[in-house]
């Protein structure tokens, strides 16, 4: 697997990652002119109300214009709706948002973003925040070649253990990053656009920085930051050891097992849709840990040592990259 480095993506608040891949230009797509704009300035729909699309919900309603939400559970859609003084994002209302905001599972954004392509409008963005790129963005910047309206890929790096409307925040976005990826074919100056025009309609969930990357090199770290925590995490708590662990542990171990607790459905989807990065980093990691292993089993004081001081020198200089 051709894998990107670090240095193969900028990291400024706003930064651009072009590649070669063929992608049709903005050129290529249907001209707005040709199309009359529907939408409400600043309306935004949001679809799925878990604790990603609520916690948007919860963080646009005072300033959006409108706002429209969609859930499949109709408990969940009518609580939502009344703590956000919202209203159904159905075939009539989807035309009015300037902005749509996919929060379900990334299978089932895209499939909702297949069938309602034809109701939106014009000059409209469709923005995502699932947590895998590839299998998205490839399907769905596809499918907005042929329509006047913008998809934009986007992951907020902000959530908790815990799923669902219940736990969604209105603050779950101060200060988090929010990744972008853009069709690779668009130019500095249109992403640039885009993306201050995204920040503007987003601007209520004050997220700290917007940065542009590619859909491949997301989910290469996406892996390592988020994937690969979990299934550490969640493999962890297997010991039986765990069982009985009060009363022995402290922030060391409520660090390591937070993100064990997690939703077995949608963690599922998104390993599968990244299965080959996500491999290749638990393959590093059970290198790692076998060298640990063979340090105890044959009491190297010194290979253990060595292990030890080089895992605290590479923490320091990755904290100051």
């Amino acid at each position: 697997m051709a894998r990107l480095n670090p240095q193969q993506t900028s990291s400024s608040t706003f930064a651009t990652h072009t590649s070669t891949r063929a992608e049709k230009s903005p050129q290529d797509k249907p001209s707005t002119c040709e199309h009359t704009t529907s939408f409400i300035p600043g309306a935004v729909g949001i679809v799925g109300l878990g604790l990603i699309g609520g916690s948007f919900a919860k963080a646009l309603c005072q300033d959006a214009q409108k706002l429209y939400l969609f859930n499949r559970n109709q408990e969940v859609m009518k609580q939502a709706c009344a703590d956000c003084h919202a209203l159904a994002l159905d075939n009539e209302s989807i035309s009015k948002c300037e902005l749509i905001i996919l929060a379900a599972y990334p299978h089932a954004n895209e499939t909702w973003l297949e069938q309602h392509a034809d109701k939106i409008s014009p000059d409209a963005l469709v923005i995502d925040t699932g947590g895998v790129k590839r299998t998205t963005c490839k399907r769905c910047f596809a499918l907005a070649r042929n329509y006047p309206w913008e998809f934009i890929g986007c992951h907020p790096m902000a959530g908790t253990q815990y799923s669902g409307f219940a736990h969604a925040r209105a603050n779950m976005f101060h200060h988090a990053p929010m990744v972008v990826v853009f069709p690779d074919l668009y130019s500095s100056r249109q992403q640039e656009q885009l993306c201050l025009r995204l920040q503007k309609l987003l601007e209520s969930c004050k997220f700290g920085s917007y940065r542009c990357t590619n859909a491949q090199f997301h989910d290469q770290q996406i892996a390592y930051t988020s994937q690969l925590a979990h299934v550490v995490s969640n493999a962890y708590v297997k010991s039986p050891a765990a069982q009985a662990h009060k009363g022995f542990s402290a922030g060391s171990y409520k660090d390591l097992t937070r993100v064990a607790r997690l939703n077995a459905d949608m963690w599922t989807e998104l390993f599968l849709a990244n299965k080959d990065n996500l491999s290749h980093e638990i393959s590093l990691m059970i290198s790692h840990l076998q060298q640990y292993k063979d340090a105890l089993d044959t009491a190297d004081e010194h290979m253990l040592h060595r292990l030890l001081a080089e895992g605290d020198a590479l923490k320091k200089k990755a904290e100051q990259s």
